[in-house]
């Protein structure tokens, strides 16, 4: 008899696994992929380089709490993360700043008049419903089609002006010269690695991990009194309602007999090749070695779950199965597929502590709760 079987042993997934096991209660942690980690999970390629398996993973998050708790499996190295997008033959920074704008104009431009030139290029728009029109009302036109446009067909496959406008949120445009991608207070990659810390985070005798399983099969065969589910939403209710669409990735990793390739971490290609991105992993783990391993990301329809869809029509969708999620006892619903929300790997943590908070305040224990 186990007190929780928990579905994915990712983020969302080992982070309630631990804090329940140290509360005492037994835990049986499975997932279908054979390693933990989830999407998180890096390792060595045949060359020695730590490479991420499923595409980068910068932690980044201005939460004391989360940092907090992350520290107590790993030790961090501090990294502030840098893109560069490869716009008109070069590579400028990314997201957009005084130093791109200054570029493409061919003259330097102090930040009153890197924001006098944006707020003479926006296209007025009082009220932005989609992603294309809450970009150009900020950057206008012209950045829009040169940094954007493409990239954004490549990686939802569908067009701009059918994207929700909260997307423009994850695409800021800055007037000063911060050529970091992310602007958190806590800037950090694990020392060791994102596997070596979630073997830390499960080393606990009252965590049960089974590995290469469908959930479906280990509920039949073991007892539990609370299940705890990070999958898809809508393959739990056998996609009732219809499959709630997500878009997937495919990776193609090379290595390079050279210490370094690219002249950044990450290098954007909006308006050139089939995929999106390249990423160059001795960036973000500063490791030393003589060769390097990068991963070229393609954007596809098919394939895992990674990045819900934020259309009005997802939601809507969503909130179906929501409403079935609310009638099941005690089963919970936690991460980016189990919510259908755009998370990054603070907010899953966040997300997770907070279900934890709530189990551990009803009944004033972790016993058996209805779902929240």
């Amino acid at each position: 008899m186990y007190d929780y079987l928990i579905v994915g042993a990712g983020f969302s997934g080992s982070v309630l696994a631990e804090r329940l096991a140290d509360a005492g209660k037994k835990v049986l942690l499975t997932d279908r992929r054979p390693h933990i980690g989830g999407n998180a999970y890096d390792h060595h390629d045949d060359h020695g380089i730590l490479v991420h398996k499923y595409g980068p993973h910068i932690f980044h998050t201005n939460s004391e709490r989360i940092y907090q708790y992350l520290s107590r499996f790993t030790r961090w190295r501090h990294y502030e993360h840098r893109v560069l997008a490869h716009v008109d033959g070069k590579h400028l920074p990314f997201p957009i700043n005084a130093d791109t704008i200054s570029a493409l104009q061919g003259r330097k431009m102090d930040e009153q008049e890197v924001e006098a030139f944006l707020q003479q290029v926006a296209v007025p728009i009082t009220r932005a419903r989609t992603f294309e029109e809450a970009m150009v009302s900020k950057i206008g036109r012209e950045l829009f089609e040169k940094f954007i446009l493409n990239y954004t067909r490549k990686q939802w496959g569908i067009e701009p002006s059918a994207l929700d406008a909260a997307v423009a949120a994850r695409v800021p445009a800055r007037t000063n010269r911060d050529d970091r991608y992310f602007t958190d207070k806590f800037q950090v990659m694990p020392l060791h690695g994102f596997t070596r810390m979630f073997e830390r985070m499960l080393s606990s005798r009252n965590i049960t991990l089974l590995l290469q399983a469908d959930y479906r099969d280990v509920a039949r065969e073991v007892l539990f009194k609370n299940l705890i589910y990070t999958g898809p939403i809508d393959e739990y209710f056998g996609c009732c309602y219809g499959k709630l669409p997500y878009r997937s990735l495919r990776f193609e990793f090379k290595t390079e007999n050279k210490p370094v390739f690219q002249p950044g971490p990450v290098v954007n290609f909006p308006n050139e090749h089939a995929y999106t991105r390249v990423t160059e992993f001795k960036y973000l783990t500063g490791q030393k070695h003589e060769k390097t391993s990068l991963v070229y990301e393609y954007p596809a329809a098919e394939g895992d779950p990674y990045y819900p869809i934020p259309q009005d029509a997802n939601a809507q969708l969503y909130d179906r199965y929501k409403k079935l999620a609310d009638e099941q006892r005690n089963v919970y619903f936690v991460g980016r597929l189990g919510t259908y929300r755009y998370y990054n790997m603070d907010q899953c943590v966040g997300q997770a502590l907070a279900v934890f908070d709530r189990i551990r305040g009803a009944r004033g224990g972790v016993d058996t709760v209805d779902a929240a």
